[in-house]
């Protein structure tokens, strides 16, 4: 991706880039920046569970430590004194889903971006970027991000986009923000990269056939739930891209059978192998969670399968070697990561915005309008 950047533009990334990744989970997106060409050298994060992919993974170093607790020193140790600062991450964006509708600003995850905020404040960076759900946009905690950005100097450009168009296997709308003191830097477009949107059947369609609740036994990871007689008949008589309508009443579930259940029509149903998958969420590996029926076989998709819709490489470790895999913990781990796809976009534009601006601006930052 980096060189076809280059031969479209005539760029070349002299100026290094090092970044430390906040929030980092199990190494989507320091994944994608490093494949770029970003130099990551630390990930920070409070779930234990995230530091043998972080590590086993990627060339950086991780940090088991809550954003709110880290002292800006603990980081700019791990940049480099003539290189370019990034300070990247994703705030826990649970609280701000769609399928949350409970959350409000109680919950103590609400506030982190203002942890982000003061991290930016300390350090001065020379570039930010940040990922997270839509609906974050409308909450004044965002809003208030921005502004912080602003009153320091940063040129500020946001967007929401649907990772699909950058050429990953699955419909997911994501925010990103980026942020420069530079001068003014935005996303490169899905036409700069010259890719389609691509199928489930691109993806996944060559991965060993399994049984519901079998294990892969070359690949650990290629596993899946278990399946309830019931739930088992449901999917033997669910097409792909069908819905639980298709079924014959008496496996119809008596919740969807009452009015306030009838429009939850994308829950136990199948994928479509033409077609790109369905967000991944935390609960992907199971059948009633949403569209994750396999295309064809009767079973919930494994979870490599649904790494590896997250743009994840086929052979990227979530568990040592002989260590049994949690379904829970690592479903968990791959639903609330960066796609490492949309990782590699942000690092391919922070380099093009590097190759055009070798000098530091002395404007006062401004931000770009989502488009």
């Amino acid at each position: 991706m980096r060189k076809k950047l280059q031969a479209r533009s005539g760029a070349t990334y002299r100026r290094k880039v090092y970044a430390v990744d906040l929030f980092c989970g199990v190494g989507g997106l320091t994944n994608g920046l490093q494949r770029a060409g970003i130099d990551v050298r630390l990930g920070v994060d409070i779930d234990p569970a995230c530091e043998f992919p972080y590590t086993a993974n990627n060339e950086a170093k991780f940090l088991l430590k809550s954003v709110e607790d880290l002292e800006a020193e603990e980081v700019r140790s791990f940049y480099r004194k003539n290189g370019i600062k990034l300070l990247a991450g994703c705030a826990p964006c649970q609280t701000f889903s769609m399928y949350n509708q409970k959350a409000t600003d109680s919950d103590k995850r609400w506030w982190l971006l203002r942890q982000f905020s003061r991290l930016v404040e300390e350090l001065s960076p020379d570039l930010v970027t940040m990922e997270n759900v839509p609906r974050l946009i409308e909450q004044n905690v965002f809003k208030e991000f921005v502004e912080s950005l602003e009153a320091v100097g940063y040129s500020v450009n946001y967007r929401i986009v649907n990772c699909a168009d950058y050429g990953m296997p699955q419909q997911r709308n994501r925010l990103v923000l980026l942020a420069s003191k530079l001068g003014p830097i935005e996303l490169l477009s899905p036409s700069d990269f010259g890719e389609k949107p691509r199928t489930v059947r691109e993806v996944i369609g060559s991965l060993p056939p399994l049984s519901a609740g079998e294990s892969c036994e070359k690949d650990p990871l290629h596993q899946c739930s278990a399946l309830s007689e019931i739930n088992l008949r449901r999917i033997k008589a669910s097409r792909p891209g069908g819905t639980w309508r298709d079924w014959p009443n008496e496996l119809v579930a008596d919740c969807h059978k009452k009015k306030s259940g009838k429009s939850y029509q994308s829950v136990y149903g199948r994928m479509s192998w033409e077609k790109s998958a369905p967000t991944m969420t935390t609960q992907f590996f199971g059948f009633g969670n949403g569209r994750f029926g396999h295309p064809e076989q009767d079973r919930a998709i494994s979870l490599r399968e649904g790494a590896i819709i997250q743009s994840f490489p086929p052979n990227y470790a979530f568990t040592p070697p002989g260590e049994s895999v949690c379904q829970k913990v690592i479903g968990r781990l791959i639903g609330n990561a960066v796609p490492v796809k949309l990782g590699e976009v942000i690092g391919a534009s922070v380099l093009a915005h590097v190759s055009r601006t070798p000098k530091r601006s002395s404007k006062a930052g401004r931000r770009s309008r989502p488009q």
